[in-house]
């Protein structure tokens, strides 16, 4: 059964083992690729949204209380999921968008919720607010998280810090000036990957043939992962099914 980080605390991951570097991704030509398609549902109790009393900065965050939806459930599909091919090697470029990519802190708000970066490249964080934020990012290592980077931004303002995760496929971003700032940015480490639809179908394309491990990554439900072989110019259905208790 799939299960809640419970409050998502900061917590240090001690004694682990060294990591040696992945091997860099290759961009090579894709003749009659496969392609993946399929749907992210959820079944069982749907958590609540987390409510989180906004206690500072009102006139630019607003008052009352904020709701976040970690699990974001729409007629039977979970959204918020990005499906990708563990581990491959080589094959199609990475989109030319992912060659940088930003977070805004608008509102007290990190938007958008979900960030899809490429990993090894530079997150901007953009302070659009009249505000202090400290934007915190930490690599999700399981139930453990790790600080990348930590940095106070006064006034409005963009920073800019390469991420490069060796263990982790995500970020979990906060801002410690406001405990009701929350968001994830999802570190693609090769171009096969889809965050899912509102309707929870993807599609992943322009696959080298081969046999692979697809997972579907959530922010706080635990992942999933299944097998699939692709063939050349063939199409393959692969479906997850999250549950909740």
């Amino acid at each position: 059964m799939n299960r809640l980080i419970p409050a998502l605390p900061v917590t240090l991951l001690l004694g682990a083992p060294l990591i040696v570097q992945a091997a860099t991704y290759e961009e090579i030509s894709v003749s009659n690729g496969g392609t993946v398609s399929g749907k992210v549902t959820f079944s069982g109790a749907d958590p609540a949204p987390r409510v989180y009393k906004i206690t500072k900065d009102n006139d630019t965050c607003g008052t009352g209380n904020r709701k976040i939806d970690y699990v974001a459930v729409n007629n039977g599909a979970l959204t918020n999921v990005v499906v990708y091919l563990d581990r491959v090697k080589q094959g199609k470029p990475f989109p030319a968008e992912l060659s940088s990519s930003t977070i805004e802190q608008k509102g007290c708000e990190f938007k958008p919720f979900l960030q899809v970066m490429r990993n090894g490249s530079e997150l901007a964080a953009v302070n659009e607010d009249p505000v202090l934020h400290n934007i915190h990012t930490y690599e999700i290592l399981g139930r453990a998280k790790k600080t990348v980077f930590n940095v106070s931004q006064a006034k409005p303002g963009t920073i800019k810090k390469k991420v490069t995760l060796r263990r982790g496929d995500a970020l979990k971003v906060e801002c410690d000036a406001h405990d009701f700032m929350h968001g994830f940015v999802f570190a693609a480490k090769n171009p096969y990957f889809a965050v899912v639809a509102d309707d929870g179908t993807f599609t992943i394309d322009n696959i080298p043939p081969g046999k692979y491990t697809i997972k579907a990554w959530h922010g706080t439900l635990k992942g999933q992962k299944s097998k699939v072989e692709v063939t050349a110019g063939g199409s393959a259905t692969v479906n997850f099914e999250f549950k909740g208790k």
